[in-house]
């Protein structure tokens, strides 16, 4: 197995190499912890290990985690990360400060085939899917950056929610997943990890059986029209099909699906709409999160006035859904919701 990617193996694959390759269990233990609790991924600072194990490894596992190459800071404290992949790729990614909570945005692809109207990612088409290490990378990249800042346990919530669709990356996306609440990887709780997804039906339940994680559909719409205008994923996978998907989700009993709403002045914000939004979620245990549209150039969409989000949130309050209007972090460093986007393309400066 000379050449595979350790630092995107769970630890039973870890293990089970070490076994196929003569090399005692423990030692995938250890680098399962120097990978994932410590975030590291040079072999030469793993001090538990030989001399000579770590020169095996470095000739024959070679490892790369994702760069950060450039860092922006808003006024708010958000920061927006861009990460430079192996392959000269790059992603980006944003962190974000509250009182209780930090919050890191991860991507799981380099661009993204959905094709949603009002995404900036969209525009670069798919260019491929994040490695489970590439994923993991940038949790330990920005873990690490904050940390020389004298920041400590700088990340405690993660969301899949940057670049990329992240059920079309679903088996890596469990995977890495399963090493984030893993008490000898980055530890975290299944509460405090949120997947989100524009709605790949046949994908959902087997997410929620492999990690019952928190779950997120970027919703948008109150009827096929109109979220067939602006995603067109919803001609394969029709509301009535992810509403159905929805409902038969075996959550856990404190679990609420959360339904992510985009408004778009004109298009999805109007009284009519918020009514439709209501007939069509009753009866499901959820919440629903209001994003007023951070836009982006040339997308031909605007953002509701905030009285009309306002009204709209009231509509539904009165029909006895938790709503919350989602503020937009870092919108002056575009790196709002639907705001991430590379050029896609190598770089080889």
């Amino acid at each position: 197995m000379t050449g595979s990617d350790l630092a995107s193996m769970p630890l039973g694959q870890l293990e089970q190499w070490a076994e196929n390759n003569g090399i005692q269990k423990y030692r995938a233990r250890q680098l399962f912890r120097w990978f994932h609790a410590k975030g590291i991924y040079d072999y030469s600072r793993m001090t538990d290990l030989s001399r000579d194990f770590r020169r095996l490894l470095e000739e024959q596992y070679p490892l790369s985690l994702p760069r950060i190459v450039e860092v922006r800071k808003a006024s708010d404290g958000t920061h927006k990360f861009r990460f430079r992949l192996e392959d000269g790729l790059e992603i980006e990614g944003v962190w974000m400060p509250e009182e209780r909570r930090r919050t890191l945005c991860v991507s799981t692809q380099v661009g993204c085939a959905m094709g949603c109207r009002f995404c900036a990612t969209a525009s670069m088409g798919l260019v491929r899917n994040l490695k489970v290490s590439e994923i993991m990378g940038q949790l330990h990249a920005v873990s690490a950056f904050l940390s020389q800042k004298g920041m400590d346990r700088p990340v405690t919530n993660v969301v899949f929610i940057g670049m990329g669709e992240p059920l079309a990356n679903m088996e890596r996306v469990a995977t890495a997943v399963g090493i984030m609440l893993h008490p000898l990887g980055a530890g975290l709780s299944r509460r405090h990890i949120t997947v989100s997804t524009a709605g790949l039906v046949p994908a959902m339940p087997k997410l929620m059986e492999r990690v019952p994680v928190k779950l997120a559909v970027s919703l948008n719409a109150a009827n096929d029209e109109i979220r067939s205008s602006i995603m067109p994923i919803n001609d394969k996978w029709p509301l009535v099909r992810l509403i159905e998907c929805c409902r038969s989700l075996e959550l856990k009993h404190t679990d609420r699906i959360t339904f992510e709403y985009v408004m778009l002045k004109g298009v999805n914000d109007s009284d009519d709409d918020a009514i439709r939004l209501a007939k069509l979620l009753s009866g499901i245990s959820c919440k629903v999160n209001l994003i007023p549209y951070n836009e982006s150039e040339n997308s031909g969409f605007e953002r509701p006035e905030p009285e009309r989000v306002e009204r709209f949130q009231q509509l539904l309050i009165q029909r006895n859904f938790s709503v919350f209007v989602r503020k937009s972090r870092g919108a002056e460093l575009a790196a709002g919701c639907g705001q991430l986007v590379t050029d896609g393309a190598r770089n080889t400066g």
